[in-house]
Order: C-alpha cells, then sequence, then structure tokens
C-alpha cells in the first residue's frame, strides 16, 4: 500500500528539538498513531513499548527501572533515545509509571505517549502530568494535508486548488489513511465493520466497564442516523431503554473513545440562546449516509482539527460551537479565538447561490470577523476569504485548502 507522510512527523520532531515535555498522541483507532510513531522510530534509536504485548506489559508493570534496564540506560552511547508507549491509557496506573519514569528519565531520553483513547479522561487515581506533557491530537486527513502542503506560520494559509478527484475521494471515503488510500468498496466495507466491532466492544469493554454493549451500540447507530441534528437525551434514552443520565454518560465514553464528538452552543451576546444541548458529529463522516449530514460532518470534522491543531501548537485557545436561538434561526459552525468569536460557517450541499440572512445577522449580534457560507459543490476559486469582512459564499475547496 502506497503511504502518505503525516504532517504530524515533522511537528514531534520540531518538539524534541524544542522541548523537554512528553509528547502525548492521541486519536482515533486507525488514524495513524503508530505509524507516525513508525516513522520517527526510522530516524532515531527508538525503543518501543505497547501494552498490548505481553512481554512489554510485563516490563511496564514492573516499573521506571525494569524499562531502564530493558532499554540498558546504563550503557547507551548513542544519541539521546527515543521511549514510545503505545496505547498505554489502558494501564489504570498509566500515568504514576510515566511521570515516574518521566522525573527520573527525562535527561537521557525523548518519550512519546500514544493512546486510541482521550489521554486526560481516565486518569484511574494515577497522578498529574501537568507540566510534563504537550498534547497532540492526531485527526483523519484533510484536505491540505492530502494536498501535501507545507505548514504556514499563521492559522489560515493562502488558498490552493485541491484537484477534484482528491477532494471527492476524501468525501467519499474518509480521512482514516488506509480506506482513503485504497478507495475501494469492498475494502471500506470490511475496514469500517472491523473498526466498529473493535471500538464498540473490545475498547468499551476493557476500558470502561460497561456491560450493556448491546444498548450502547444501539446509541451509537442513533447518533450516526442523527449527525449534525439537535440532540435529545430524553428520547435517546426512550429509544435505548435506558435512563437520561445513562445516555449521557454513554455519550461522553463514545466520544472520549473517538466515536463520535460534540460541538456546543455559543450563548454569549446571543439574545434569547436557550439551548444547551450539543450537536454529534462522526470522527469518520464516511459512516454518515445521508449526503447532507455528511458535507456537514465533513466540514465540522475540518473545522474541529484546526481549532485542536491551532490550540495544540499554541496559538491561542480556540473553540468550536453553532449558533441557534429562541426563534429556531441558526448558523451551522462558529469558531471562536480566546473566547472572542472569530468566524462563523454555513454549510450549504447545493449550488444555490443565495446567501443566508442567519449570517450576516448573528454575525453583526456577536461582532465575529469573518461569516461564510461554505459550498459543497462550488468549484474552487483562488481568492482569499479571510481578507473580507462581510459575509460571503465560498467554495469548500478553496475554504478547506486554507485549514491546517
Amino acid at each position: 500500500m502506497v503511504s502518505m507522510k503525516r504532517r504530524y512527523e515533522n511537528l514531534i520532531k520540531d518538539h524534541f528539538s524544542e522541548h523537554r515535555q512528553i509528547a502525548l498522541i492521541s486519536g482515533p483507532r486507525q488514524v495513524g498513531k503508530t505509524t507516525l510513531a513508525n516513522s520517527i522510530r526510522k530516524q532515531k534509536n527508538t525503543h518501543y513499548f505497547n501494552w498490548d504485548d505481553s512481554n512489554d506489559r510485563e516490563t511496564l508493570l514492573a516499573g521506571s527501572r525494569s524499562i531502564a534496564e530493558k532499554v540498558n540506560f546504563d550503557t547507551l552511547l548513542e544519541a539521546t533515545p527515543l521511549m514510545v508507549f503505545d496505547e498505554i491509557h489502558k494501564y489504570g496506573k498509566w500515568k504514576q509509571l510515566i511521570k515516574g519514569f518521566h522525573d527520573r528519565y527525562k535527561d537521557r531520553c525523548d518519550i512519546i505517549v500514544t493512546g486510541s483513547a482521550r489521554m486526560d479522561v481516565y486518569k484511574k487515581g494515577g497522578d498529574s502530568l501537568m507540566g510534563r506533557y504537550f498534547n497532540y491530537r492526531l485527526h483523519p486527513l484533510s484536505i491540505s494535508e492530502t494536498m501535501q502542503r507545507p505548514l504556514s506560520d499563521s492559522e489560515i494559509q493562502n488558498p490552493s486548488k485541491p484537484s477534484d478527484k482528491q477532494f471527492e475521494r476524501l468525501l467519499q471515503w474518509g480521512g482514516f489513511p488506509e480506506p482513503f488510500i485504497k478507495s475501494d468498496r469492498r475494502f471500506f466495507n470490511r475496514w469500517s465493520r472491523l473498526r466498529e466491532q473493535q471500538l464498540l466492544a473490545e475498547d468499551i469493554r476493557e476500558l470502561t466497564g460497561v456491560h450493556e454493549l448491546g444498548q450502547l451500540e444501539t446509541l451509537a447507530i442513533l447518533l450516526k442516523n442523527q449527525a449534525g441534528q439537535l440532540t435529545s437525551y430524553s428520547s435517546l434514552a426512550k429509544k435505548v431503554r435506558v435512563s437520561v443520565d445513562t445516555i449521557r454518560r454513554w455519550t461522553s465514553i463514545l466520544e472520549s473513545l473517538y466515536y463520535c464528538f460534540s460541538v456546543r452552543p455559543w450563548s454569549r451576546n446571543v439574545t434569547r440562546s436557550i439551548l444547551k444541548e450539543p450537536k454529534y458529529y462522526l470522527w469518520d463522516w464516511s459512516q454518515c449516509q445521508d449526503i447532507g449530514a455528511r458535507n456537514e460532518n465533513f466540514i465540522a470534522s475540518h473545522l474541529l482539527k484546526a481549532v485542536h491543531f491551532w490550540t495544540d501548537l499554541g496559538y491561542g485557545n480556540y473553540e468550536l460551537h453553532y449558533l441557534r436561538d429562541k426563534e429556531k434561526r441558526e448558523v451551522d459552525f462558529l469558531v471562536s479565538r480566546d473566547a472572542q468569536p472569530w468566524f462563523l460557517v454555513e454549510v450549504k450541499s447545493s449550488t444555490d447561490q443565495t446567501l443566508s440572512p442567519h449570517l450576516a445577522r448573528f454575525a453583526r449580534q456577536i461582532k465575529a470577523e469573518h461569516a461564510f457560507q461554505v459550498a459543497i459543490s462550488t468549484k474552487y476559486i483562488d481568492r482569499d476569504p479571510f481578507q473580507h469582512n462581510e459575509p460571503l459564499i465560498v467554495p469548500a475547496r478553496t475554504f478547506l485548502s486554507q485549514l491546517p
């Protein structure tokens, strides 16, 4: 299979040239964390420990000194080695282990910790790693990354034309590297089924202690079928036949295992905004059967990647929201920067060139710098929409090429 170099590879290299903190790499199953670690391994002396390997697990359970003896720290003559701890979050006391190892050996090695669950969720009594790590959230491929564009030194890149074939391919097959590269229906079906089985059965059983896997799988299917819609926890509770509190807890679990992500409403300075429930989107937008929902999820995933990317690299604190008021006027997305509205995004699947009146209304109300109606089907235009402050209709091909 043809491989694709991920831009995260250079980010991690730069991390260790500038920082002594642990590189904490988290992201969904099959998104490329182990491949990323292996790419870095080829370029320097690396020692790899995988919690799922019984021999490695025995070493890890024996503690920091056992790990140091395993890699022969006392006789190392090479340049600073790289220590990779893969899927370590499955160990209940992983933070305690990594903290102890880092505090003792941080001057003698670089450390990468990877996991397919949110690493800040499963504390399980472990000591805090505060100040000892920088977080890198690994996302599926985006338009800009499939173009192999070098990153600029600013948040927004200049627009660059993606090929229509790559754009449609990414929209159809999703951004997980294997199905995207293969672009084969039979492989996609088998890969999707296996990934969902691993996540909904193995990961949930192993990490959470939830035993009602059939009902939780029903919830996952319901969330998939209503991606981008307003969430009614009470309606979901009736369909799954559990309590509202259980639905809230289970959706949180599905988020923490990168099945879905939530977008919550922006309420500050929006008059008569009463909604508190989030909308849910899938990390793998290719699983949305409805074309309109897939298009909206496609844009949501690009925006989430952007806000995580900018936050993780230290540009500021970015968040993704939606807007809706009591009169049911709505805009799909708002990106905030340091708790201030930055730009609005309304997604349109059709070629309709009528600008949504809600964009201008909300932009004035919350004083957002930019407002875009992103058109999925419109051809690329070589102009930078971020140079304008009035609401604009923007081709998705142009807009997405400017995001990380």
